[in-house]
């Protein structure tokens, strides 16, 4: 699978890219679980569909009452349209850590204490993002020259308005966006582990290759990363299987087997009965 390199596809020429970028993305189909390293911070603005994005700490999921602020770093996501409308649309802002700098020192008086800060923030949709998406629209179809001046003033106006309705929250993610740690092996793993995502797609939010990605797990676990996960994965579908309520049709997929065959093939191999025996 290509990795996309965003927002750098979505313009002619890398050199063209400004500290601050509009892109709306519209689509007819469905793109699920592409790999993107994002090299700008970004607001995903959804307006029609739904859009899923893996984390190297955590995952999230969201339609169009929502919206999200994204750290840049590697990322795997699913753009879904919406099957009455038929269609997808996002508008995408990018930001580079200079700009968003600039804003700190301007508008905030004090820096954030040091927390322990998600790879997202959730944005709920409201009468205010939906004029300001609007007025970004405007403004893109402005003269060139004005465009860069425009957008800067727009920029700050919205984090200003975040920041109020978030308070320290979102001051405190803004923050983390400028003072980046580089996430632990362990916590990536540690929160795939019951995830529908393959070792290479796990390896790709580790910044890592397969085969180092591998190699770097017998060191930390002592076993391969394949039978590991294996079995996690099994033990977590074992316990949902004790509710009566839930069966090896709804949860097969969740887990990263591709049909309900294999599934049960594994199953039985692990426990010595078929899964609809729980």
């Amino acid at each position: 699978m290509p990795i996309e390199n965003i927002p750098e596809i979505y313009i002619e020429k890398a050199t063209d890219l400004k500290d601050l970028f509009v892109y709306d993305l519209k689509m007819q189909h469905n793109i699920v679980k592409t790999k993107v390293t994002l090299t700008r911070h970004m607001f995903s603005f959804l307006q029609t569909g739904e859009k899923q994005v893996n984390l190297a700490e955590d995952s999230i999921k969201i339609n169009n009452s929502q919206s999200l602020l994204i750290k840049k770093g590697n990322c795997i996501w699913s753009e879904l349209i919406d099957k009455e409308k038929e269609n997808y649309y996002c508008k995408l802002l990018f930001f580079s850590e200079k700009r968003l700098q600039d804003f700190l020192n301007k508008h905030v008086n004090s820096t954030s204490e040091k927390e322990i800060t998600p790879s997202h923030f959730v944005i709920r949709n409201d009468s205010y993002i939906d004029t300001y998406l609007n007025s970004l629209s405007t403004i893109m179809t402005a003269p060139p020259l004005f465009i860069g001046n425009l957008l800067s003033v727009k920029f700050e106006e919205l984090l200003l308005y975040l920041l109020n309705k978030y308070k320290k929250p979102f001051e405190a993610y803004l923050h983390s966006l400028v003072n980046e740690d580089i996430s632990p092996f362990k916590k990536v793993i540690n929160q795939n582990i019951h995830s529908n995502l393959a070792l290479e797609e796990i390896a790709f939010l580790c910044n890592m290759s397969l085969s180092t990605f591998k190699r770097r797990f017998v060191k930390e676990y002592g076993c391969s990363p394949g039978r590991w996960f294996k079995e996690k994965r099994l033990l977590k579908v074992k316990e949902l299987l004790s509710d009566e309520n839930t069966t090896p049709s709804d949860i097969y997929l969740d887990f990263g087997y591709n049909n309900l065959s294999n599934f049960s093939i594994a199953f039985k191999k692990r426990f010595g009965i078929n899964p609809s025996e729980i």
